[in-house]
């Protein structure tokens, strides 16, 4: 297998870290009308503010572990202010990861690893939440880091792959240099239920407050609801029911083994963005029954069953917000919008439509982790820092 040098985090010890003061109630300002700084609560978990870091690959670990990287990379954004933190795309078995060096949580040892980065981040007063998928068509690729930042390059078994274990819907491929897709049997699709149901019971475990389930972005369960990606004749194709059962199946899975107490994130491609596929019409029904089963929030993405190609949508700020706006008020579901939002304003005016209720920047974080904090100053809220940083806070 590639692999990288890697250095040790500290075993887990509760207690060993210090808590933050100020807890979910981070807007110091009682008068501040900043929507974006407002807390929520969703079952038993209150979010002390709007804003969430977005689950980014690293292709960082070794047989699915979490390691030093993922605690500082993850670890730095709750000490910045975020209200939530959703750990990357995280497999639920080895086949189901995207790259060798991806995240998996599906055995003891890696619940284990992810204990002190959730310690950690809970202790900074942020929500502690993660990514559970199986990576279907997608699996078994190499991390961009070894290919030039190519996407679907086939990782062979000597180099840590899987490549004969490739499973979806149907037998068809991702694209011309991915592996052979195998099409699971009605067995095998009962038993890939099982798997997402035990990585939700290791997550619960681990201390996590919030599992998104990964139905995005041409993975497993976004294959399945895709009719571009899923032409099966059995109970599990053809018909929207159909296409939809699998998916349902395993949030209902997921939502029986995870408490009550916490909630439960479904993360969803409103639309294929190409002729044929699966539209926002089909998705807002699509919520509408993962509310009914017990899924809290909708998070709105697009795409990645195939390449785009519908004419009207263009890549820009925001350009998920609609599909976030759709699902809401036509779903009557929780959602947060993703994608090209990077400004303390255009987030502001998200929530204050009413187009989303949370907020979920990814690559603005990679380039300004302390984004939280100056979009609290652009809009006049007041927050909580972290004590040991409160020298650094502009006094104005």
């Amino acid at each position: 297998m590639l692999a990288f040098p890697q250095s040790r985090i500290p075993a887990y010890n509760a207690g060993r870290l210090g808590v933050n003061v100020g807890g979910p109630a981070t807007t110091l300002d009682p008068q501040s009308k900043a929507a974006l700084f407002s807390p929520l609560t969703i079952r038993g978990i209150t979010f002390k503010n709007r804003v969430g870091v977005s689950p980014m690959c690293q292709y960082s670990a070794i047989d699915g572990v979490p390691n030093a990287w993922h605690f500082s990379h993850l670890s730095q954004y709750a000490i910045s202010g975020a209200g939530v933190v959703i750990v990357e795309a995280t497999g639920v078995t080895a086949n189901g990861r995207i790259s060798p060096n991806c995240l998996g949580l599906y055995n003891e040892t890696q619940a284990a690893a992810f204990k002190p980065i959730v310690e950690f981040i809970k202790s900074q007063g942020a929500v502690a939440a993660i990514q559970l998928g199986h990576a279907g068509r997608k699996a078994s690729t190499l991390s961009p880091f070894f290919t030039e930042n190519q996407y679907n390059k086939v990782a062979s078994e000597a180099e840590g792959g899987w490549p004969d274990s490739v499973v979806g819907p149907s037998s068809i491929k991702q694209a011309p240099s991915t592996a052979e897709v195998i099409e699971l049997s009605a067995k095998e699709i009962e038993e890939y239920v099982v798997a997402f149901a035990k990585s939700a019971e290791l997550a619960n475990s681990a201390g996590f407050d919030v599992v998104e389930i990964h139905g995005a972005h041409g993975y497993l369960i976004h294959s399945f609801l895709s009719p571009l990606s899923n032409t099966r004749s059995d109970q599990y194709g053809g018909s929207l029911e159909n296409r939809f059962r699998f998916p349902l199946a395993i949030t209902e899975a997921v939502r029986a083994v995870w408490p009550a107490e916490k909630p439960l994130f479904f993360r969803l491609s409103v639309s294929d963005l190409a002729e044929g596929g699966l539209t926002v019409e089909d998705s807002v029904e699509f919520s509408r029954a993962l509310k009914s089963l017990g899924v809290d929030l909708v998070d709105c993405s697009s795409g990645g069953v195939v390449a785009p190609t519908d004419p009207t949508f263009l890549f820009g700020p925001g350009y998920n917000v609609p599909f976030s706006n759709r699902v809401r008020n036509e779903g009557g579901i929780l959602t947060a919008a993703v994608g090209g939002i990077t400004e303390a304003q255009q987030a502001e005016d998200i929530l204050t439509a009413g187009k989303a209720d949370f907020v979920l920047l990814g690559r603005e974080f990679l380039r300004n982790p302390q984004w939280v904090f100056q979009s609290a100053q652009k809009l006049g809220a007041e927050v909580e820092w972290p004590l040991q940083y409160r020298r650094g806070k502009a006094r104005v």
